[in-house]
């Protein structure tokens, strides 16, 4: 999936500022899908190019005025073309993963103390995940049509937060006994 893709994603129902989006990105689509502040606005800007996204100035108070991007008819059919094509599952790219090929005796308390750090990020990601669905998705069935995939995408995540838990303490317990 291209950064454009999970853009215009975002952009399906209200038209936002850079600002808005990179903001919004980070507590959404930003779970599934990371992107930098620049990388957003460079983004913006090659949509806006293409005429995928439409782009307008709002002047405000004591401030310098905002670009506020919006979806084009061209850029839903963009969309919609890409949601039909093929979907590709990325490797994963992990340093952790590597870094467990060297496990010795001389690394096992600094890798464990890496796997700690990342079970602890988990748990706080999971938190916040729960947080969503108990506020905005308790009731799956009922949703409309395209918030049952937003509940689809945060349960897998959900699910795959569990899973890493419970691979990490799989990981701290074996690192443990292999020091002994």
């Amino acid at each position: 999936m291209a950064l454009a893709h999970a853009i215009m994603t975002a952009l399906l129902e209200d038209d936002l500022s850079g600002y808005e989006l990179a903001r919004d990105f980070e507590t959404s689509l930003g779970f599934f899908w990371q992107a930098s502040h620049q990388q957003i606005y460079l983004e913006l800007r090659k949509l806006a190019d293409k005429h995928w996204l439409s782009k307008r100035a709002v002047s405000q108070h004591g401030k310098p005025n905002k670009i506020v991007y919006g979806m084009t008819r061209a850029g839903r059919e963009a969309l919609a073309e890409w949601v039909f094509s093929s979907t590709r599952n990325q490797a994963a790219k992990d340093d952790l993963l590597v870094k467990l090929y060297n496990l010795n005796s001389d690394n096992s308390s600094h890798l464990s103390g890496e796997i700690t750090a990342r079970r602890e990020e988990m748990m706080r990601r999971l938190y916040l995940y729960e947080k969503i669905r108990r506020r905005h998705y308790s009731q799956p069935e009922t949703l409309p049509t395209r918030r049952k995939g937003v509940y689809l995408a945060l349960a897998l995540g959900i699910r795959q937060g569990e899973q890493f838990l419970a691979w990490c303490d799989e990981a701290l317990v074996l690192i443990a006994t292999a020091r002994n």
